[in-house]
């Protein structure tokens, strides 16, 4: 008799963050949405070849767009190839993008992508964030807590 064990998924590693987000803004609250792709980008994606320097969303007819994303053109593509710096769609629930809606008009506040990454089951995420800008005095607070907390772990005395 055949025995047959249940394969073990892997995870994903492809993070790729938006390092200079979490400098310039304070984020308040958190969204993991899906992104709308077309064939070959998710195999960039998966390769590795995309980019959220310089990316914001921004609301289009009641939808949530991401603008300024890069994901290179994938190197096998042969026809049906897409800009690389297309605007994307992205999936949230109505009521998070009423919420988010609201907020944007409102407070004065942005949006702003924190990482793209694949799920566990093979869909590319977005993280992405409501933020407020940070003040130049609250750059340098940042800078100085990172230092703090770095000089911390290594034992020295700050």
């Amino acid at each position: 008799m055949l025995h047959l064990r249940p394969m073990k998924e892997k995870k994903s590693k492809i993070s790729i963050a938006n390092r200079r987000a979490g400098f310039d803004y304070e984020f308040l609250e958190n969204y993991t949405a899906g992104i709308v792709l077309y064939g070959t980008e998710i195999k960039s994606i998966r390769a590795g070849k995309a980019s959220l320097v310089d990316t914001y969303c921004i609301f289009i007819n009641n939808e949530l767009y991401v603008k300024n994303m890069h994901i290179a053109e994938y190197f096998w593509a042969s026809y049906n190839r897409k800009d690389p710096k297309r605007d994307r769609k992205l999936l949230l629930n109505r009521k998070e993008l009423n919420k988010l809606q609201r907020s944007v008009k409102e407070k004065g506040l942005t949006i702003v992508p924190k990482r793209l990454f694949i799920s566990d089951n093979g869909y590319a995420k977005l993280d992405i964030a409501l933020a407020k800008g940070k003040k130049e005095y609250d750059k340098r607070e940042s800078i100085k807590d990172k230092d703090r907390r770095r000089a911390e772990q290594r034992g020295d005395d700050y």
